[in-house]
């Protein structure tokens, strides 16, 4: 059987088709594609040709229904952000390194978490990893290990990858605080603990300069809408920062979108940071300065505690805690006289 014949009997090849081809036993074929020892290099070699010209594919389902395992790793996500897609992307690169495949699972205004998890549940995933639902006590269904991704949890049956919020608020600040700025703005990202812990990073680092009296927490949210929503706000007092840390990458690129198109320059106007260091941050007409985080780290790190876990391995700790870095770009300089200033309605707002 050919590639050809497969498309026109519409059969999938079999062992003994592979076998047959190869002009060998199909106890040997199913030696060779399990990687089993017992042929010889040569054999493997021909068994293995033979294979891919009949377009031979292991029957996963029936394998993993034998062994009463499914080697599927659910993941929950929010669609929010720039950089939960490349901890997914990071995943899929961990979970193909290591046997494993992905069963992916959305959150969106209409689906909730438990709805996300129960799906989950329904495709007999062995563990979860959570990205993006930022819940403060994510349901635990049973004895299944759960990893979440980016935010601190207190349930004790659940672990923890996550960047330091705190370290990388006084980095952005003492940046910027370097640069000249005192009149240093935060866009929050709504009500989720990641921006708890982020608003708290920002007041703390402020004090810690003596800048407490400047303190100037902008509701937000976390897509590039809600940096547009915080710039309408700015201009319509008609009093600006000097500098803003937004809550992510995407908050800061609608910010500053919306900035340029005001006429505020950016950074001889506002100087603007952002979080995450994602593929948006990077672009040559954003060239943002950022709180980085190493999405495919933390997606690896996910990854490999969800099956230690699952092996029954020895954790030593529940939580990890990587420091961000920040990386500096384009958007920020050293304070200078803001040469913006209100149009004519703005003023009478």
């Amino acid at each position: 059987m050919t590639q050809d014949a497969e498309a026109r009997t519409g059969r999938r090849p079999t062992l003994e088709d592979v076998a047959a081809h190869a002009g060998v036993s199909r106890a040997l074929v199913s030696l060779v594609v399990r990687g089993a020892p017992g042929a010889s290099a040569k054999t493997r070699d021909r068994v293995l040709k033979a294979a891919a010209e009949l377009g031979y594919r292991r029957d996963a389902r029936a394998r993993l229904l034998a062994s009463n395992r499914s080697e599927l790793v659910g993941v929950v996500f929010g669609m929010a952000g720039t950089f939960h897609f490349e901890l997914l992307d990071g995943l899929y690169a961990a979970a193909e390194g290591a046997g494993y495949e992905l069963i992916l699972s959305a959150l969106t205004p209409g689906r909730d978490e438990r709805r996300a998890v129960e799906t989950l549940l329904d495709f007999r995933c062995e563990a979860l990893i959570l990205l993006g639902p930022e819940t403060p006590a994510p349901e635990v269904p049973g004895e299944l290990p759960v990893v979440v991704v980016g935010w601190r949890v207190k349930e004790p049956s659940v672990d923890v990858v996550r960047t330091s919020d705190d370290e990388g608020m006084r980095q952005a600040v003492d940046h910027l605080v370097a640069l000249g700025h005192r009149q240093i703005a935060h866009i929050d990202g709504g009500r989720g603990p990641v921006s708890v812990l982020r608003r708290r990073g920002y007041r703390a680092a402020m004090r810690r300069h003596g800048l407490g009296g400047h303190l100037r927490v902008v509701p937000g949210g976390q897509a590039q809408d809600a940096g547009a929503a915080a710039a309408r706000t700015f201009l319509e007092t008609g009093q600006l920062p000097t500098a803003v840390i937004a809550y992510n990458d995407d908050v800061a690129t609608g910010l500053l979108e919306s900035f340029i198109r005001a006429g505020v320059a950016v950074p001889d106007d506002v100087s603007i940071v952002g979080w995450d260091d994602s593929r948006l941050a990077r672009l040559p007409h954003v060239d943002l300065t950022t709180v980085g985080q190493d999405a495919h780290r933390m997606a690896g790190l996910a990854l490999a505690r969800a099956l230690a876990r699952l092996e029954g391995r020895e954790v030593s700790e529940r939580e990890i805690v990587l420091a961000p870095h920040l990386v500096v770009r384009g958007t920020t300089a050293a304070v200078a006289g803001q040469k913006w200033q209100p149009s004519a309605p703005e003023r009478g707002r």
